[in-house]
Formats: structure tokens, C-alpha cells, sequence
């Protein structure tokens, strides 16, 4: 066998073992319990914003820190504290993707994704429609 196909093989077994190792970092949305079932791991977490408990968000004392609660697609509510600022119209928002892990309860996200709503409504893509 020649050294040039020796290497080859080598290079192509290293490939398949990074790979193998970047898939066990992919992960699933995972919901509260879960993450509370292994609080040492980081977890994906898809939700929507519970609008009738309190948010606070006080710029002038922490800009760094906002606090709502959430409930997962379980319907499983959790305080959630963001490492972060308030995102623009947050109140608004139609779905939250978290990222982080969770301490005595309280879900501490180091990321987070808001899925604002469509800025148009039924009516007026309707109307775009027929024009």
C-alpha cells in the first residue's frame, strides 16, 4: 500500500470522528423538565411569553439583565432570566427559543431568539393580493 493512500485513509477516518463528535453537540428543543432532569447541561428551549406575570427590566440598574416567565410547548412555566437586554417590542413576540441551563427553578439564558409577528395582517395580504 502506498503512503499516499495511508494518508488518505488517515485523514478520512479523523473526518468521520469530528463529525461523529459535532453530531453529539446538535441538539433538540428540549422543555423545562427536561432541564431540570440534567441542570449541569445546556438546553434549547421553545416557548411563548406569559403575559399576565411581571417583567422587570431596569436599564439603569442592571442593562444586563431582564427577567419574564415563559411556558414551554408542555405548557410548563418557568421564570426565565436573561443575561441581556430587552429585545424592541418584546411584548409583542409570538414565540421565545432560549438557550441555557436551569438553577433552582429558574431558567438562566445566556441566548435568546424572538419570532416577532408578521407585519402585515390577513386583511392587508389580502388586498396585496387582488391588486
Amino acid at each position: 500500500m502506498k503512503s499516499s493512500h495511508l494518508i488518505g485513509i488517515i485523514i478520512m477516518a479523523v473526518a468521520i470522528g469530528a463529525l461523529i463528535s459535532l453530531a453529539a453537540d446538535f441538539s433538540t428543543y428540549a422543555s423545562f423538565e427536561e432541564a431540570e432532569a440534567y441542570p449541569e447541561k445546556k438546553h434549547q428551549i421553545v416557548g411563548y411569553l406569559s403575559k399576565d406575570k411581571p417583567m422587570k427590566y431596569d436599564p439603569e440598574v442592571n442593562a444586563n439583565e431582564f427577567s419574564f416567565y415563559m411556558k414551554d410547548k408542555k405548557d410548563v412555566e418557568r421564570k426565565v432570566i436573561y443575561a441581556g437586554s430587552k429585545p424592541q417590542d418584546f411584548e409583542r413576540t409570538e414565540e421565545i427559543v432560549l438557550t441555557g441551563k436551569i438553577n433552582e427553578g429558574v431558567f438562566i439564558a445566556s441566548d435568546m431568539l424572538v419570532k416577532c409577528p408578521s407585519k402585515y395582517t390577513e386583511e392587508e395580504i389580502k388586498l396585496k393580493a387582488k391588486s
